[in-house]
């Protein structure tokens, strides 16, 4: 197979509705309309993109890069509009990334539902699955499940009984969903478990017992959950990811976790059972965080962060285990001059030590 230059919107996998013109562009982006008239086609990175597609410009590490470019418009600050190259038209926005995901949106609308169920789905009995929903191949929807407008459950998808999706729920292929309530607009990546048993076990004599589990998971409008992310339900209360939240790949959320709205969670973190987080946090990759802690509003745990204490509204923490970010920074100077000093009076003195 020849290698192929890459393609923005390769139209094998995604739809486009292009071309469309530099107004309706400068529309989407919130700029004011530009007289000239020129039609675009899509959009392409500054470096390949060519006289019939759009490009934007958020980091002043590209500015050679929007120099040389030969795109047809570009998304960008006004500050930097005369940098433009001649032939290309700029578009000016106050904030360049959330312009252009109106814009690549306009040239790639998310595909529609196609209305129906697949001859090879399987619907349980007392399940309501709308008209306009879809229902892809080998999906097994259980009994007493809602299935609302709009919903797509792709290939393989299990939905469990009596679980609800409200309306334009977008669920990925081969994900499960169970003991779960969800509001509208949730989005679910392939490959996503919500709603198996928590990890909640009480130790005998004779081994471990476990308890049972029977809360729900329960995710407001607006979620977006990351592929092969898994979500716990709750022991006797619910788990909850509220509104707006995204979770990247591969997160694990405990029992009884409490997400509050509009949080982060970047891939492989793992929160463990009771944890309330609440509005407005960020989450570096790999954190951890033990059981029963209380992170407060608009914190933010850094990368690999090792977190075993409540965390107080507005705080920055990273390190293991996890402290104010200041704190720990001042060690690690602290550190590494006390190691350059070792080092630079070294040889007998060394020695002697020993």
């Amino acid at each position: 197979m020849q290698a192929r230059a890459a393609i923005a919107g390769d139209p094998r996998f995604y739809a486009a509705s292009g071309p469309l013109p530099l107004s309706a562009v400068a529309a989407a982006a919130g700029s004011p309309l530009l007289a000239e008239e020129r039609l675009l086609r899509g959009v392409a990175p500054l470096q390949t993109a060519g006289p019939a597609e759009v490009s934007f410009l958020d980091n002043p590490r590209y500015l050679p890069a929007l120099e040389a470019t030969r795109a047809g418009a570009v998304v960008l600050r006004p500050e930097l509009a005369a940098r433009v190259p001649a032939g290309t038209t700029a578009i000016p926005v106050p904030e360049p990334y959330q312009s252009w995901a109106r814009v690549a949106a306009l040239f790639h609308p998310p595909p529609s539902p196609r209305p129906g169920i697949h001859r090879t789905a399987v619907i349980g009995e007392g399940a309501v699955v709308d008209p306009s929903a879809e229902i892809g191949p080998l999906v097994v929807i259980g009994a007493r499940a809602e299935i609302g407008p709009g919903c797509r459950i792709g290939p393989g998808a299990v939905i469990g009984p009596g679980v609800i999706l409200a309306a334009e729920c977008r669920i990925g292929a081969h994900a499960s969903l169970s003991y779960a309530l969800l509001g509208e607009r949730v989005t679910i990546n392939p490959g996503v478990r919500i709603g198996q048993d928590g990890f909640g076990f009480a130790v005998t004599e004779l081994g471990f017992l476990s308890v049972p589990q029977l809360g729900r998971v329960v995710i407001e409008h607006d979620v977006e959950i990351g592929a092969n992310c898994t979500i716990d339900r709750g022991s006797v209360q619910d788990t909850l990811i509220g509104a707006g939240s995204r979770l990247d790949n591969l997160v694990q959320i405990g029992h009884n976790v409490r997400i509050g709205r509009l949080c982060v969670i970047v891939s492989q973190v793992g929160v463990s059972g009771s944890t309330i987080i609440e509005d407005f946090v960020m989450i570096g990759g790999q954190a951890g965080l033990i059981g029963h802690l209380h992170i407060g509003k608009k914190a933010r745990i850094g990368a690999q962060a090792g977190v075993k204490d409540d965390v107080p509204a507005g705080a920055d923490v990273v390190g293991t285990p996890a402290e104010p970010k200041h704190s720990f920074f001042r060690q690690v100077v602290l550190l590494r001059r006390l190691a350059a000093g070792k080092q630079a009076g070294g040889g007998s003195a060394g020695k002697k030590a020993w």
